[in-house]
């Protein structure tokens, strides 16, 4: 794990903001997404994550067309499966890139939802013992990888409390998804002061609410069917909000939308509220999504 030095530095590094577009980059043509990283980059946003999805672009491959498509941004893992790779295999292509592209990546890890790896011919079971178990086999396997100038920091996508503790214990910190700025509170609570925190929070640069409403009730209508979403936000208390695609208040918790100085106002909650590093999702396409980043840079990097 990471040393409170070390912790310091990728804070540094990685400035106040970033960028998560894995659902846009994820089935985009190689060329258009090179072109993406590259004008995030110019912007001057601090990182760029992407997920990973049962036959899409592997994690560690996909990562390494951004590293190698740009100068100095960061780019994350939000998340690498770990139902798609043995423990070992995981660690190997964190340190591979780690050793190749010094003090740019950082590897977010995740249990997935039962849906997703139903579909690969797995069996979802047992969520926390089976990161417990995996985390075991990443550390035995540290030794066996090319050596990194710069260590690599591993993040776990957590969301409620026992998993944001396996983070603090396991891990350098969590890269929570899909949550209020009030769960960064909690988040940051759980993991104390010395740990990673690195909240997603998806974005509409649109005043008119009944439009703003209609593009954040299409981004959310696929995670509403994903129970480890539905069961944090009944944690944190939004079990009346869930049908009919979600009230007007959730929504507006979870998708900040309006003018750019809105959005600012919210990232300002999460860091308030303990963020290290806020991950904007620009939801459209992705000309839509580079336009609202750079609608959003002058008012969030000085840009």
């Amino acid at each position: 794990m990471l040393t409170s030095d070390d912790v310091r530095a990728t804070r540094e590094r990685l400035g106040p903001v970033g960028v998560w577009m894995g659902s846009l980059l994820s089935p985009a043509p190689i060329d258009q997404e090179r072109q993406a990283a590259r004008r995030i980059e110019e912007l001057g946003y601090g990182s760029l994550w992407t997920g990973e999805t049962v036959g899409g672009k592997e994690a560690f491959a996909h990562q390494s067309v951004l590293l190698a498509a740009t100068e100095h941004l960061t780019t994350g893992t939000g998340i690498a499966n770990v139902w798609s790779r043995q423990p070992g295999s995981m660690e190997g292509g964190a340190a591979t890139l780690g050793a190749a592209y010094p003090g740019r990546f950082v590897l977010g890890i995740g249990i997935s939802h039962a849906p997703i790896v139903d579909r690969s011919g797995q069996t979802y079971e047992k969520p926390m013992e089976k990161m417990r178990h995996y985390l075991d086999g990443m550390d035995a396997a540290v030794s066996y990888g090319p050596a990194t100038d710069v260590p690599v920091p591993r993040v776990l996508a957590a969301l409620r409390p026992k998993m944001l503790r396996l983070a603090r214990d396991r891990a350098d910190g969590a890269h929570p998804y899909l949550v209020p700025s009030a769960h960064t509170a909690l988040a940051r609570e759980a993991l104390g002061p010395d740990k990673l925190l690195i909240p997603e929070q998806a974005v509409v640069v649109e005043s008119d609410p009944a439009e703003a409403r209609r593009i954040a009730r299409g981004h959310l209508s696929g995670y509403l069917l994903l129970p480890n979403y539905v069961n944090n936000l009944k944690h944190l208390g939004y079990a009346d909000d869930l049908d009919d695609g979600g009230s007007d208040r959730l929504v507006d918790a979870i998708v900040a939308w309006g003018s750019e100085e809105d959005i600012a106002r919210r990232v300002k909650e999460h860091h308030d509220s303990g963020a290290d590093h806020v991950l904007l999702q620009p939801l459209g396409d992705i000309a839509a999504g580079i336009t609202q980043l750079e609608r959003l840079a002058p008012v969030l990097l000085g840009r």
